[in-house]
Parts: structure tokens; C-alpha cells; sequence
């Protein structure tokens, strides 16, 4: 009887506590750091470094993210990699695989991982959009062969370590990837938040602090530059996987292959020439950016002088008001129900309706692919000329700064 008493006690202790026999916040820590290097697994192999090709990887990292993904998500290499190419293909269309313009952003939130699932099933999207991703004899022998049992051997693992509270670990190893990649950044990334650049689809920085997801959370930028290894462009954000990156980078262990541009400033020259061209092309959200702070400025002003006069309960004042919250972006991404009351506050000041109309006319310098590079620069150099001639002194300097650009 005390031989069964030992081993009954010996069971309840392990149910208690596991091997660890760990306190409620060392479960804690435990389960944020390895979570955390799971999201890291995601943004620095799967995505920046497998689906963008924007780093290459050292074997040894390599490998290592490959086995821990098998572990912690079960995750196939060249089905995050295809569905997440398709993503961008076909961003905000119905072929889009998790687009919440597309779908509705309850759908994305709540049933991510299921539109994965059906989107994995896809052959032709596996076979477009699946090409150059891992497929030696780990590969197909084990990590795609075998995708249920890294996780089984996870279970087993965090119930050795923890006992009964070790499946609460797991389950959340289980749901982070499902609730943060599939629906914040596949969700609320197209959906809410702050925009640096107009990028063609409905893209938006979740937050300026990439921390939780791995950097993740900037996914205006990530779609307004997708082959840059860095997510992070303005001074106030961060980048945590960038952090990772450069720490590997130093230590041989990666090889970053492209960063945003950045936009280089220079003497102004007397005219645009070809090389004002390019820098314009190749920097065209950076520029169109500085353009809207513009707009805004000039709404900002507005707003201040009808202030000075006492008009703030006019809806003059309520007309620019959503101006300055929407003219700076693109038409078509100003909602429809409220283009009337931005298009009064144009109608009333002259010099935000020259801005407007310069601004589409700046945008077709690299919209139009059937003129040749010698009439753009013409057509350059004649837009920075009425800008200097217009008298609107944002719009003058803005010019100045477009003839110092460089390529």
C-alpha cells in the first residue's frame, strides 16, 4: 500500500506541476517566450525570408525555424508561402485568400485559419505561387508528411514540463498563430489603423510598436515595400524582427538583400531631368506621402482662419474638418457617402482644388505606360514649372524639393 501511495503521490505531484514544478509566472514567461519565437519563426522565415526572398538565411537558422514551426504550428512551408503570395497578387479581391474587404472582417477575425485550411487545399495555388520553398528530405519525409505530429510532440512535451496546466500552454501555443497572423495582421491589418503610404490596397500599420508580432504590426509599410527585410520606415516605429535580423546579420547567420528606399535630397536642379524622373518613379509613395502632409497642411490652415472668424459651428468648418481627415488619400479610398462634403471643401478654397488636381496630375507621370520617357520629362518638368507659378507656397516648395530628388 505505500508503494501505491508513493506512485499515487508522485502522479499528483507531476498533475500539480510537471518536472518543472514551475510557478504560475514562470508557466508565464515560459509560454511568452516560446510563443514569441514562434512569431519570430513566421516573420523572419516564412515571410520576409521564404515568401519575399528579401534575406537569405543561414542553414543553421534555417532549420532551426523550420523544426520549430513544425512543433509549435504544424504549419507547411510552401502553404504559408503560396496563400501568402496569393494575398498579394490578389490582394482585396474575391480571389484574395483572407481579405476582409473581400470577405468582411468578422469572417477574417473569427474564421482565419479555416480560410487557410480551405486556401492549402488550393493545388493551383500551391503550384503558381509555392515555388522556390524548402522541399529536401526533412521536407517531404517529415515536416509535410507528418504535419500533426510536431504538435503532438509539443503536447506531450509541455505536459512533461508542467503537468494539467501544460495543456493550457499548448492551447495557447496552438491559437497565437491563428488569432495574431490569421486575424489581426490578415484582419485588422486591412482594416483599422494608420497609413504611411497610399499603397493600392487597404493596408494599414496595426500599430508603430512592432513588438507582439514580431514587427508584423506594420503592415502598411510591408505592403508598400513587400521584398524589404525591414518593416519599420519612420523614426517613431519599431521593428522587433528587424532587431533580430540585424543581430543574425553581425553573427553570419543572414544576408539582408533589400530595404525600403530612401528618398535622397540633393542640390535643386534648374529643371527636372530624366534622373528627377526616376527618383520620382522609384520613390512614388515616399513622395505621394509628403504631397498629402501638404494637403493637409493647407486644410489645417483653413481650419485655423474660419477659427479666427468664429465659424466653427458652420458647415463649412464641418466640410474641412473631414477634409483634412480624407483629402490626403487617394479618391477612391475616400468612402462614398462623404466625397460630397470633401469635394465642398475643395470647391471652397482655391488652393486645395490646385492641389488636388496637380496631385492626379503628378500620379499619371507613372501610371501612363504608353508614353515615352522623353515626353514624361517634359511633362515633369512643365508640372514643377505651374507649381512654382502657382503661388501656393506648400506647393512651391514642394517642387523645389521634387528638383532636388535623387535616383
Amino acid at each position: 500500500m505505500s508503494e501505491l501511495s508513493s506512485a499515487g503521490s508522485a502522479v499528483l505531484a507531476w498533475a500539480s506541476g510537471g518536472l518543472l514544478q514551475a510557478s504560475g509566472w514562470q508557466v508565464l514567461a515560459f509560454t511568452l517566450l516560446v510563443t514569441h519565437i514562434t512569431i519570430a519563426a513566421v516573420t523572419i522565415f516564412l515571410h520576409r525570408a521564404q515568401a519575399h526572398r528579401a534575406l537569405e538565411l543561414h542553414a543553421l537558422p534555417s532549420h532551426f525555424f523550420r523544426f520549430w514551426l513544425w512543433l509549435t504550428t504544424g504549419m507547411v512551408t510552401k502553404e504559408w508561402v503560396a496563400i501568402h503570395r496569393k494575398h498579394h497578387a490578389k490582394c482585396e479581391t474575391d480571389e484574395d485568400p483572407h481579405s476582409p474587404v473581400a470577405h468582411g472582417i468578422r469572417t477574417v477575425l473569427l474564421r482565419g485559419s479555416e480560410l487557410y485550411r480551405a486556401e492549402a487545399k488550393n493545388a493551383q495555388t500551391l503550384a503558381k505561387y509555392g515555388h522556390n520553398t524548402p522541399d529536401d528530405w526533412l521536407e517531404r519525409q517529415l515536416y509535410s508528411r507528418f504535419t500533426w505530429h510536431g504538435v503532438a510532440l509539443m503536447l506531450v512535451v509541455d505536459l512533461a514540463l508542467f503537468g494539467a496546466l501544460g495543456l493550457t500552454v499548448w492551447a495557447v501555443q496552438m491559437l497565437w498563430i491563428p488569432i495574431t497572423a490569421a486575424g489581426i495582421i490578415n484582419g485588422i491589418g486591412h482594416w483599422w489603423g494608420y497609413r504611411n503610404f497610399e499603397a493600392a490596397d487597404a493596408s494599414t500599420n496595426v500599430s508603430p510598436w512592432g513588438l507582439i508580432i514580431g514587427g508584423e504590426e506594420l503592415h502598411n509599410n510591408h505592403h508598400t515595400y513587400p521584398t524589404s527585410a525591414k518593416l519599420s520606415v519612420k523614426p517613431f516605429e519599431f521593428d522587433i524582427g528587424w532587431g533580430y535580423i540585424r543581430l543574425m546579420e553581425l553573427l553570419g547567420m543572414a544576408q539582408v538583400r533589400k530595404m525600403p528606399p530612401l528618398l535622397k535630397l540633393g542640390t535643386p536642379k534648374p529643371v527636372a531631368d530624366r534622373q528627377t524622373l526616376e527618383a520620382l518613379i522609384a520613390h512614388r509613395y515616399e513622395v505621394m506621402a509628403s504631397y498629402a502632409r501638404q494637403l493637409q497642411q493647407v486644410c489645417a490652415d483653413e481650419l485655423g482662419r474660419l477659427k479666427a472668424q468664429g465659424a466653427q459651428n458652420t458647415q463649412r468648418w464641418a466640410d474641412m474638418r473631414l477634409a483634412l481627415r480624407w483629402l490626403h488619400r487617394d479618391v477612391e479610398k475616400i468612402p462614398a457617402a462623404l466625397r460630397a462634403q470633401v469635394d465642398s471643401a475643395c470647391d471652397q478654397s482655391a488652393a486645395l482644388t490646385k492641389l488636388v488636381a496637380m496631385r492626379e496630375e503628378l500620379r499619371a507621370l507613372w501610371t501612363r505606360t504608353n508614353v515615352s520617357a522623353e515626353q514624361l520629362v517634359a511633362d515633369l518638368q512643365a508640372w514643377c514649372r505651374r507649381a512654382e507659378d502657382s503661388g501656393i507656397a506648400s506647393l512651391q516648395e514642394f517642387a523645389r524639393q521634387l528638383r532636388a530628388a535623387q535616383a
